[in-house]
């Protein structure tokens, strides 16, 4: 008797976590083709977001922000959202949830 339970229980846990994985590719891929076309950064950084340090320096913050569900939030993945915001305009309307995934995707 609990066996289909299991299943069908496994079976809808697969099936949201394949929706969830295409909505975070989807929403890092607009993200990153935005930012190789509009970031033009000063002349102590790159021309590239990916290597962009306030970007880099976030990974673990934007790691952590994602594990807690977005309870815990760092001054580096702060500093990198308004980054992101000023700099790229596909991403002003972006939750933060997707930038940090984003950030992480990079």
């Amino acid at each position: 008797m609990r066996s289909p339970l299991i299943v069908a229980t496994l079976g809808l846990l697969l099936l949201a976590e394949v929706a969830h994985a295409q909505t975070v590719v989807q929403t890092s891929n607009i993200i990153v083709r935005a930012f190789g076309r509009t970031i033009d950064f000063t002349s102590d950084t790159t021309t590239s977001i990916r290597d962009s340090k306030v970007v880099r320096e976030a990974h673990d913050d934007a790691a952590t922000f994602v594990a807690s569900k977005g309870e815990i939030r760092g001054v580096q993945l702060e500093s990198a959202f308004n980054t992101l915001r000023v700099r790229v305009p596909e991403a002003r309307n972006a939750s933060d949830q997707e930038l940090a995934e984003a950030i992480l995707a990079l």
